[in-house]
């Protein structure tokens, strides 16, 4: 038995917030730790933006394993490029739907 549950990254477009939340709620009940992207209220600004995406890299990095959330395949530019990182620093990642 591990020393600790498995931390999952969910990655994906801010469009599919119901999907993510989902998956953070599933993953949640089965015993995973789950790190996801931040929410905001209002339009963010772009250093803000800047920002977020620097910070969910650090995400990336805690965690064990990413699942990016892609109803329809769709993978956009950040997502893609969240994706490059966390193959680079040889995270698994699995997919919602098929790319």
């Amino acid at each position: 038995m591990p020393d600790r549950p498995e931390i999952v990254c969910i990655c994906g477009s801010t469009r599919f917030v119901d999907e993510m939340r989902a998956a953070n709620r599933d993953l949640t009940f089965a015993g995973v730790i789950v790190v996801a992207p931040g929410e905001a209220d209002a339009v963010i600004t772009t250093g803000q933006k800047a920002a977020l995406d620097v910070l969910h890299l650090r995400k990336i990095d805690l965690a064990d394993r990413v699942l990016v959330v892609n109803p329809g395949g769709y993978v956009g530019e950040s997502t893609s490029r969240e994706i490059a990182y966390a193959r680079a620093a040889g995270k698994p990642i699995s997919f919602t739907d098929p790319v």
